[in-house]
C-alpha cells in the first residue's frame, strides 16, 4: 500500500526539490521559469515556508514511500485561497486523493471557496468540471489559466 506523508518543508532537503522542479514533464504544467539551482531552490522554499505562515495557507512536501513525489498546498494567490498540488510524473494517478486531503485542510481552515488555477496547457479534469461551482479563463503573471472555484464541502 502506497504511503503518502505530507512534511513542511524545512524537513526535506532543499536539494531533493531541483530535479522535481526541473524536469520537463512537470515544467511543461507550470508558470515558465529558470531552471533551479541550489541558491534560486532555496529562495523558492523560503517563499514557500512564508505563504505557509499566513493563516488559512498550508504548504506541504508530499512523500510517498518516502520519496520527495512533489509539493502542494493552500496559498494566498491575488486576494484568493488557491489550491496548487505539484506532483513528479510518475505519481500523477494519486493526485485526486491528494486533493481530497487539500480539500480536508481548507474545510478545516473554514474556507468557503478555493480556486485551482491550471495553465491552459493542461487536460480538463471531469470531476472538477463537475465539482465546480464556476470554470473561467483567468490571466496573472503574463499567462493564460483555466481557473476552477470549488465549493468547500
Amino acid at each position: 500500500m502506497t504511503k503518502i506523508e505530507y512534511m513542511a518543508f524545512g524537513e526535506v532537503a532543499a536539494s531533493e526539490f531541483i530535479p522535481l522542479l526541473n524536469k520537463n514533464k512537470v515544467r511543461k504544467h507550470l508558470i515558465n521559469h529558470e531552471l533551479f539551482d541550489a541558491d534560486s531552490v532555496e529562495r523558492w522554499i523560503d517563499e514557500k515556508v512564508e505563504l505557509d505562515a499566513i493563516e488559512g495557507c498550508k504548504v506541504r512536501a508530499i512523500l510517498v514511500d518516502t520519496h520527495l513525489a512533489g509539493w502542494c498546498g493552500i496559498q494566498l494567490e491575488q486576494g484568493m485561497h488557491e489550491i496548487a498540488i505539484v506532483l513528479d510524473d510518475v505519481y500523477w494517478g494519486l493526485g485526486i486523493q491528494i486533493f481530497n486531503e487539500v480539500m480536508t485542510w481548507a474545510k478545516r481552515f473554514g474556507h468557503e471557496t478555493v480556486f485551482i488555477h491550471f495553465l491552459d496547457t493542461r487536460p480538463e479534469y471531469r470531476f472538477l468540471r463537475k465539482i465546480a461551482t464556476r470554470v473561467f479563463a483567468s490571466e496573472f503573471l503574463g499567462n493564460t489559466f483555466t481557473t476552477h472555484e470549488v465549493r468547500v464541502q
